[in-house]
């Protein structure tokens, strides 16, 4: 055996009994620090979002995605009379597949549908805007996920002049997918501070 592989074992044991460098210690503490901050944040912000209790308003929002939890929300406030339309997002993607069936085959002067250019959040918001604006709507109720209700209330309130109040629909998640439902909207958040879905109120 050659002798450097020879007190290759005995330097390892001398590394351990030293201990953890003092600055591994920091990073390693201020990255688990980091990060629990996140989540709670995370927490407060996309799954205990502040809501508003329904009011009268002008139109029913639903934004695409998930629509066998968003569509029946959005439905029945519509027939509550809290709005005279329901205003309905589509994509024609396997998400939102009960609503843009919904709207393929409904035929009602209080159902609008559109479809949102791009497919996005911020798409929908500007979609949102110029319908309200276009209608006269000064007051409007949109549905969309517990945790995408933030993200989707900052787009739309950069591009509309409107009253928003946002509602949940409640998504059954295991906590992975609630994980992975924060990082998503945390960069989406994000991204709409940094680069708002309009430059000005329509």
């Amino acid at each position: 055996m050659l002798p450097s592989l020879r007190v290759l074992p005995h330097r390892l044991v001398v590394r351990l009994q030293r201990g953890v460098p003092r600055s591994v210690d920091i990073a390693v503490a201020t990255v688990v620090s980091a990060l629990l901050i996140w989540l709670f944040a995370a927490v407060l912000l996309f799954y205990y979002p502040q809501v508003h209790e329904p009011a009268g308003a002008d139109a029913v929002v639903v934004l695409a995605g998930a629509a066998s939890e968003r569509l029946p929300v959005g439905r029945d406030l519509s027939y509550q009379g809290y709005a005279g339309d329901l205003v309905l997002s589509t994509t024609d993607t396997p998400g939102n597949r009960i609503t843009d069936m919904y709207c393929d085959y409904i035929s009602s002067p209080a159902v609008t549908c559109f479809l949102p250019e791009p497919l996005t959040t911020r798409g929908e918001a500007r979609a949102v805007a110029r319908l309200a604006a276009d209608n006269g709507w000064d007051n409007l109720i949109v549905v969309t996920s517990r945790y995408h209700l933030l993200r989707a209330e900052t787009n739309i309130s950069q591009c509309s002049t409107a009253t928003l109040t946002m509602v949940p629909s409640d998504p059954d998640l295991s906590p992975g997918q609630w994980l992975g439902r924060f990082v998503e909207e945390t960069g989406g958040l994000a991204a709409s501070v940094l680069r708002p879905a309009c430059a000005s109120r329509i």
